[in-house]
């Protein structure tokens, strides 16, 4: 499309040529040509649509109307163009102002067209990988992309920011992911490929419809979140129905992929085998094969939504088929071994497993026959041909079972109502009192199972058995038994449970008597017998009196064992709190205390100790009605109380020496010692071995406390009284001489008294630090300064001496007056009032003699001066 230039002159200005009237006619003659050209072509620009469905024609429109728009804008921005514009503006021409208009006009649909193919270039790529893309997977990526792409036209762009402009390419986009949906899936070809490979095309192709509408309603969402762009409120019909619709068939697809496969899979070589009957399972696969078939053979696009009411009919058929194939196939491969309801039970389980397949076949048929159309087709008489097959199939198979369970019923019944009540867990005689024996109620299972059996199959409709129906119409009452004795044997077997060895060994005799009670249940009484309650009863008397033995039992065991817990739980080394503060006790003064308190503690003990045997003289009195302690049928009982007593006097000792030998260890100072100067060594007050000796003497006493436990004479709860074995010698019996002979309470003394010793020299390792101080003590001063003042030492000789012993004193007055070791705390203040003592009585010493030296120099200084005096008078 070109301008046609004027031919005429223009070199002159505008102002010279616009009062020509001439050139003016010629010029306006030009403006009038461009005025109906310029206004033509952008009538035929805007009457053109996108040339077909596709995005793609979109971008195609807008980049031809740019090209076309921007060769004409160009023309006009020639100088030939802008001074005839100028001369005719000049001369006030009719014409210039159509002109500009058209040139205004011009412009805008020019601007309009550069902005509109700048925004949908950026989404050109993606456009083309909808319809070029190698696969789905390309598609479903390239989605969100496009989707954020159209977000940022809609929010840059000035045109493409309207529901007019954005609608219709959203449109166009539907109808892109539509079209490929619709050319990949083929159901003319797709139930022939692999299973999988086209259950995995279904699955892309639904999930790229999805995707579509999925990343819109996210993108939405995040207008609407931002509050500052305006939103997205579309005709979703446009938008969504094509989509929405063609998501719906590719589930439907997929579903009837899936029910092929499992069909498939269901009727393999195991199942044949389990059957029986291959012929019959190589039927229902082919039966399979042709399930499928209409789906081939379609005659309308199954993608149109015009034909959403005829898929519809082939899927309903596709489902009546498939349930009535489906039920024919859970009923044959379940057979042997069927699924029963809840509390349901075998036989009439499965007979009522049978029916309720057969009528869930049979409202398929029904739904099937309601719909004229589908009964009349030749597939439709098929189903209904299976469905008659099938229903005489469960027919035969009720009545076996039917038969089979009737026959045995009226064999076993007889013989399981002639069972004892009970059983035990232990079958030799006589029974042991062993806590392992258990009585059980011997009621069978499969009685039980008869009588459930029984009610199903009168519900069912079928004759029962005269006896069974007796048998259940009794279950209320075998109820009540079975739970009656139940009940009695839980209670027996929670007592049982209650005892330990000793117990039972003590209670022997009421044992044997509560299970001659039993007897009657375990040889006698059978489950068509008469006095079944009144032997429950008899029973729940029994044990509980014997329930009332066990409690006095436990109670007084409980008061012992609380007593022995206090003595086991008794603090043999309570150490003294610090006086004054911080003051510790000295060594003597701590041990004392511990003795002192230990002997208190004692005493409590031994009371404590001395009530058992009453106690066990009132277990006595309920189980051998006896009070004198010395009962033969309580001897193990005796004897197992007087072990327990050892072991609690075991470990009331171990425990004590352990947490003994702790406190030794522990950096806490229990008690106090003193460093002294003894000449010439310097000692701890009192020395190592008699803290070693109250050591020991210390763990001999805790162990001692034993003796004052008087053992029982063998066989009773009765102290063994005092045995004179010489006129001056008495010997008592204790636990003594057997605790003490424990390895573990060996072992703990031992220790306790190597870590004393250790204790003691590492202190004594301490205290030779002190050694570098001993010429203080060593040396005679007598000597020393008779030595020093027949040497006449100089000045700086004494200064030096002195210097060193004040230095001395002085170092001495920086060392710590007290060191904590482990459970000692010594104390070092004598000793270094000892060594400064010793350093003072040098200077002391150094003085008087520099004293002495310095009165002899001055009276010989003196003695000098006055012979000079006399010689110089003279």
């Amino acid at each position: 499309i070109k301008l046609e230039m004027p031919t005429i002159n223009l070199d002159r200005e505008a102002t010279a040529l616009a009062t020509v009237p001439e050139v003016v006619e010629a010029l306006e003659s030009y403006a009038v040509a461009w005025q109906k050209l310029i206004s033509t072509t952008l009538e035929e620009e805007l009457k053109k649509v996108p040339q077909g469905n596709s995005p793609l024609a979109e971008v195609d429109l807008w980049r031809e109307r740019s090209d076309t728009l921007s060769a004409l804008t160009e023309q006009t921005k020639l100088p030939e163009v802008q001074k005839v514009l100028e001369i005719l503006q000049e001369a006030e021409s009719e014409h210039i102002g159509d002109l500009q208009i058209v040139l205004s006009d011009l412009r805008k649909h020019h601007v309009e067209a550069l902005d509109n193919i700048k925004f949908l270039s950026t989404l050109e790529r993606h456009f083309k990988n909808l319809i070029y893309g190698t696969g789905f997977n390309v598609v479903l990526d390239t989605i969100p992309s496009l989707m954020n792409a159209l977000r940022m036209v809609w929010i840059i762009s000035r045109h493409y920011n309207k529901d007019e402009r954005m609608v219709p390419l959203m449109e166009r986009i539907a109808w892109e992911i539509s079209t490929r949906v619709y050319k990949v899936v083929d159901l003319r070809t797709l139930f022939k490929e692999d299973r999988a490979a086209a259950k995995k095309k279904i699955a892309e192709a639904k999930s790229t419809l999805e995707q579509w509408k999925k990343c819109y309603f996210a993108v939405r969402a995040q207008i609407e979140a931002s509050g500052r762009e305006q939103h997205w409120e579309f005709d979703r019909k446009r938008l969504f129905e094509k989509t929405d619709y063609m998501t719906s068939v590719c589930q439907d697809l997929y579903d009837i992929l899936q029910i092929i496969e499992e069909f498939y899979n269901v009727f393999g070589p195991e199942l044949k085998a389990v059957t029986g009957d291959p012929k019959r399972i190589d039927d229902l696969v082919r039966a399979v094969n042709g399930l499928t078939s209409p789906m081939e053979e379609l005659t309308f696009d199954p993608f149109s939504i015009e034909s959403a009411h005829d898929w519809k009919l082939i899927m309903e058929e596709f489902k009546e088929e498939v349930s009535v194939e489906n039920i024919k196939q859970i009923f044959v491969k379940n057979l042997k071994d069927p699924p029963l309801y809840k509390n349901h039970p075998p036989v009439a389980g499965a007979i009522y497993w049978s029916r309720s397949l057969f009528y869930r076949i049979k409202q398929t048929i029904i739904r099937f026959q309601e719909v004229e159309e589908l009964l009349a087709s030749e597939r439709g008489r098929e189903v209904k041909q299976i469905y008659l097959q099938v229903a005489k199939r469960m027919k035969e198979y009720e009545d076996q079972k039917y038969h089979q369970w009737r026959d045995g019923t009226e064999q076993i019944l007889p013989l399981l109502l002639k069972n004892t009540l009970l059983t035990s867990s232990v079958t030799e005689k006589p029974f042991t009192t062993k806590k392992s024996v258990r009585f059980m109620v011997n009621f069978s299972p499969v009685l039980q199972e008869i009588i459930i059996e029984t009610k199903y199959m009168e519900q069912l409709g079928f004759p029962v058995p005269d006896i069974a129906r007796y048998v259940a119409l009794q279950e209320n009452k075998y109820l009540r038994y079975i739970n009656g004795l139940k009940n009695m044997l839980d209670r027996y077997h929670k007592l049982m449970g209650t005892l330990n060895e000793a117990e039972t060994q003590l209670l022997d005799d009421h044992i044997q008597e509560l299970w001659r009670v039993f007897k009657s249940g375990h040889r006698r009484l059978k489950w068509n017998s008469l006095g079944i309650g009144d032997f429950i009863v008899r029973c729940t008397q029994a044990i509980r009196k014997f329930e009332l033995l066990v409690n006095h039992v436990h109670n007084n065991s409980e008061d012992i064992s609380n007593t022995l817990l206090f003595i086991e739980s008794t603090n043999l080394f309570k150490f003294p709190l610090p006086k004054n503060g911080d003051e510790l006790p000295k060594v003597k003064e701590f041990f004392e205390y511990l003795k002192y308190e230990r002997a208190k503690d004692v005493t409590h003990m031994v009371r404590k100790y001395s009530a058992i045997p009453q106690l066990l003289m009132k277990v006595e009195g309920r189980v051998a009605n006896t009070n004198s302690g010395k009962s033969p049928k309580l001897t193990s009982y005796y004897a197992h109380w007087e072990n327990r007593i050892y072991q609690v006097l075991t470990q009331l000792i171990v425990k004590n020496l352990q947490a003994f030998n702790a406190a030794i260890l522990a950096n806490v100072p229990l008690f106090q010692t003193e460093a002294i100067f003894s000449v010439p060594e310097i000692i701890l007050q009192p020395n190592a071995s008699e803290i070693d000796k109250m050591t020991l003497q210390c763990i001999r006493d805790c162990v001692e406390v034993t003796k004052h436990f008087v053992r029982w004479m063998h066989g009773t709860c009765i102290e063994c009284p005092p045995q004179h074995v010489k006129e001056d010698e008495v010997i008592t019996f204790s636990f003594y001489s057997d605790v003490s002979q424990n390895p573990l309470i060996i072992e703990q003394a031992v220790l306790i008294t190597q870590n004393v010793h250790k204790l003691m020299a590492s202190l004594s390792k301490y205290l030779k630090q002190w050694k570098k101080y001993h010429l203080l003590w060593k040396l005679d001063k007598g000597i020393v300064m008779e030595r020093l003042a027949a040497e006449k030492p100089a000045c700086i000789t004494f200064d030096e001496e002195l210097q060193f012993y004040m230095k001395v004193a002085q170092e001495v007055t920086q060392q710590p007056s007290i060191k904590d070791e482990q459970c000692i705390r010594l104390q070092l203040a004598p000793l270094v009032c000892a060594v400064q003592e010793n350093a003072r009585g040098w200077v002391i010493s150094l003085g008087k003699l520099l004293n002495e030296s310095a009165r002899e120099e001055l009276f010989s200084l003196q003695e000098e001066i006055q012979v000079g005096v006399l010689s110089s008078c003279c």
